[in-house]
């Protein structure tokens, strides 16, 4: 298995336990892996109206002491008014020209990961989406004519990137992907074109994406055209492998008990009792209320995966209403 790196974000409050709660599944699940991790953290500045800065001590020593390294990086371009741009501002900080792998920082490392046949030369993304961007009406431009447009502003041949197994109006037609996972050969130059097409998207849109909001599926959107112009595009993972049995990308513990696997349930109760993260998970509200109280219980009895799978807003809003949601 190539030698690769994983880099998430770290901030101060939710983000940071979340980072502490992902290198303790790595360290348990996958033992064995020989790259460095990263733990990226946005520096304060003028685009911060309060400093995001990871400075919480106890994290801090988890993650040294599980042998991550935090590295900060300056906020040029995004900042407060589209933090999801830290996972785009931050690739510049890490070393040039060594394999990565981003991961969003409410991932669970579940097995080994060097079973996973990364392919750092042909980059992708994770496939775990559903047709949220563009939303299309009965008044807006098709998906063609909006994924075509932006393909058309950084002269990348469209018809290239089609699945032809759908027909034109069906969204998988069209590269679309979550950035909850990422990887290439070099994250300077994911970086460097992925801030370009992201600020150029976010300052000077198409006038087909008139009416689309930018936050927060920027980083979505501007995902296929970096890959695409890196000449990545669908990986051939497993759909059993990452975003499923290898990694979970849980994104609300909520949700995490009340539509996750049970395995990856288990998984999580298991390593949330090690005394280390516990000691330190506890301290933060929605971990104590979902891995130490009973809200993760209630939750489960709520919306049992193994029973029904309701859609995601529908599960919110009635999680929602017994006062279960929470991030």
């Amino acid at each position: 298995m190539a030698y690769f790196n994983i880099v998430l974000i770290g901030q101060n409050g939710r983000l940071g336990y979340e980072a502490a709660l992902f290198l303790a599944s790595l360290r348990k699940n996958s033992p064995n892996f020989r790259g460095q991790v990263f733990v990226a953290t946005p520096q304060g500045g003028p685009r911060w109206q309060t400093d995001p800065t990871l400075t919480d001590p106890n994290i801090l020593s988890y993650i040294a002491n599980n042998g991550a390294q935090l590295i900060s990086f300056e906020n040029k371009v995004f900042g407060k008014t589209y933090p999801h741009g830290n996972k785009i501002e931050c690739l510049s900080a890490l070393p040039k020209g060594q394999p990565f792998v981003f991961f969003d920082s409410d991932t669970l490392i579940l097995e080994d990961l060097d079973q996973v046949p990364f392919d750092f030369m042909n980059p992708s993304a994770s496939h775990l989406v559903t047709q949220t961007c563009p939303n299309i009406t009965a008044d807006s431009p098709s998906l063609a004519q909006i994924w075509g447009a932006l393909y058309d502003l950084f002269n990348l041949d469209f018809p290239s990137s089609w699945d032809t197994t759908y027909p034109d109006q069906d969204w998988r037609r069209y590269a679309y992907y979550n950035a909850g996972f990422f990887y290439y050969q070099c994250p300077h130059e994911f970086g460097a074109h992925y801030l370009h097409i992201a600020r150029t998207i976010w300052e000077n849109p198409p006038q087909e994406l008139s009416g689309q909001p930018l936050s927060p599926c920027l980083d979505q959107i501007s995902l296929p055209l970096v890959l695409h112009r890196l000449g990545g595009g669908r990986h051939r993972l497993s759909a059993t492998m990452l975003d499923s049995t290898v990694s979970y990308h849980y994104r609300y513990l909520p949700l995490l008990f009340a539509s996750a696997p049970d395995l990856v349930v288990a998984a999580l109760e298991y390593i949330a009792q090690q005394d280390a993260i516990k000691s330190l998970l506890s301290q933060y509200l929605p971990f104590a209320r979902f891995s130490y109280g009973s809200a993760g219980r209630d939750t489960r009895e709520l919306y049992n995966p193994n029973l029904r799978k309701p859609p995601e807003h529908k599960i919110r809003q009635i999680l929602k209403q017994h006062g279960l949601w929470e991030r």
